[in-house]
């Protein structure tokens, strides 16, 4: 680390009404230094410490993100524009993931015993390996940092987190949380720092593993400096899921959970639904219906109930997915509802539908981050399928049909995302695994397999002396 003494500021935004929520200043170096420090003295504590143990404190963390539901949750809208009924979701999806990894924690990380080829006696072990250092997005303030934070305290490992600046109120809170539900000093802490700070803590001697939730652009950079400091890296980055509508499709169904699906956390979710690929068997019906539920979507204030879709969580982000539209429609593409930017204070984005959308348009080929759905028209089940798997990405992805068995066997053998939904939309299951393929990143969260993700894999052999 430099001993620079960096003070610069910035601020949060209120994306609903465009004003200063709050005002944060950088870490300096040597802070930076301090803590790490710190986090490494904690876990090597917390290492020894009894799968049981750390899932008592685990629980409490799950009781306790309850206790502070309601201020926890308006502090997440106030920060990025989620629903608020979505947000008071989002801290019912924290608490599960502390329950679950709690609960499950002692099966996924017992020893293994197995018979050595020399008659002796193997043990493998999944040991702590010391600070995993998070770099988390805006989109879920405390379900990102949760994610991966719980299942390596559970792991017997430390944690550091860089989250994104305009929920930096949101990561401070959950740090008081974890405090006041005893999770010891030093385990957890917030880093308010820059990238260059970051880049630093990437090479650090002490910091063993590299999380990231974001961008493929982010995933790439971090990738290479993870692989240049020869440490293990989980890198859940962007998509542009399908979700295919099939000749057998439940049509109503199918809008109703495409609609949601793509307007859920203000269409700012990774693993949303994105192109929407109906047969020509469907389509004109599909087409109608999804543009008729589209446009009756109620945009408005997030902490209302009766709104439906609220403001993009900065100002930048409305610019781009305006620009991508705007390409998108110059390529070929036709808006069949939406498209036009809102006046007035904050950040909002109407529910936007683009029909014949091709290869080449930013619609079909990068990932809309927001309100925007991207309609394609495929022959038949067969190029549904082919359309879907022409992407660099591989997050997510759905199908709706009636004939389940088919659907699944789609899903099996010729899908190639990291998670397909059958007749519903995608969020997070605590325990399913979580993560994609191609440009989506690689390793995986949830399910017990994030928990042996920054562990070692230990191999203990006892030679058999009878």
């Amino acid at each position: 680390m430099s001993t620079t003494t960096k003070q610069d500021t910035f601020k949060t935004i209120n994306p609903t009404t465009g004003k200063t929520l709050s005002s944060y200043t950088y870490m300096t170096d040597e802070h930076v230094e301090e803590i790490i420090q710190q986090s490494h003295k904690a876990f090597l504590d917390w290492k020894t410490k009894s799968v049981e143990d750390r899932g008592e404190v685990i629980k409490t963390i799950g009781k306790e993100l309850q206790n502070y539901k309601a201020e926890l949750a308006e502090l997440m809208t106030d920060e990025m524009g989620k629903l608020l009924k979505q947000s008071h979701q989002e801290v019912d999806l924290c608490s599960a993931i502390c329950d679950y990894s709690a609960e499950h924690a002692p099966e996924f990380l017992k020893n293994e015993e197995r018979r050595l080829s020399n008659g002796g006696k193997g043990i493998i072990t999944y040991s702590p390996i010391g600070i995993v250092y998070g770099i988390q997005p805006w989109n879920y303030p405390s379900y990102q940092v949760l994610r991966y934070t719980i299942v390596n305290l559970m792991a017997g490992n430390s944690i550091l987190l860089k989250h994104a600046s305009n929920v930096t109120g949101t990561a401070q809170l959950l740090k008081s949380i974890f405090d006041t539900a005893g999770l010891p000093s030093g385990l957890f802490n917030v880093m308010i720092i820059d990238h260059e700070q970051s880049d630093a803590i990437i090479e650090h001697r002490l910091v063993r593993g590299v999380t990231l939730t974001g961008s493929p652009v982010a995933g790439k950079k971090i990738g290479e400096k993870t692989g240049a400091a020869l440490k293990k890296a989980v890198l859940e980055l962007g998509s542009n899921d399908a979700y295919l509508v099939l000749d057998d499709a439940d049509i109503d169904l199918a809008v109703e959970k495409s609609v949601r699906g793509r307007i859920y956390n203000n269409g700012e979710t990774c693993i949303a639904a994105k192109r929407f690929i109906a047969t020509e068997a469907v389509y004109e019906e599909f087409k109608e219906k999804f543009v008729n539920a589209m446009k009756a979507l109620k945009l408005g204030d997030p902490k209302l109930d009766d709104t439906e879709l609220g403001p993009m969580a900065r100002e930048d982000l409305r610019e781009k997915i305006h620009e991508q539209v705007q390409e998108s429609v110059e390529k070929g593409a036709e808006v069949l509802c939406g498209g036009e930017m809102v006046e007035g204070d904050g950040y909002f984005y109407p529910a936007t539908i683009l029909g014949n959308v091709s290869s080449g348009q930013p619609a079909y080929d990068d990932e809309l981050f927001g309100p925007v759905a991207s309609l394609i028209k495929a022959k038949d089940n067969e190029d549904a399928m082919r359309i879907a798997n022409d992407s660099r990405f591989g997050l997510g992805g759905g199908i709706f049909s009636k004939d389940v068995k088919k659907a699944t066997e789609l899903a099996e053998q010729h899908f190639d995302t990291g998670m397909i939904f059958i007749n519903s939309f995608g969020l997070a299951e605590p325990s399913m695994p979580f993560g994609g393929v191609k440009d989506s990143g690689y390793g995986r969260e949830h399910g017990g397999f994030g928990m042996k993700e920054f562990v070692n894999v230990k191999s203990i052999m006892i030679m058999d002396e009878s």
